[in-house]
């Protein structure tokens, strides 16, 4: 049965291997590296988008050009 399974895989493609049993997405990762993930996105100015460059600056008054 594996050679007919690789046969098929290679002629009509493999089935995706990201959902769960209800349908939705769901990438296959250990909790660690999702814990990792929010870590760095939470914890870091690069990654926050309140603290974003264009975000601060619009905050700033603009100064009317003289």
């Amino acid at each position: 049965m594996g050679i007919l399974k690789s046969v098929g895989n290679f002629l009509f493609g493999k089935d995706p291997d990201i959902f769960d049993d209800n349908g939705r997405v769901r990438h296959k990762f250990p909790e660690s590296k999702w814990e990792k993930w929010n870590d760095r996105l939470a914890k870091s100015k690069d990654y926050d988008w309140r603290k974003h460059g264009a975000v601060e600056r619009a905050e700033q008054p603009v100064q009317p050009k003289k």
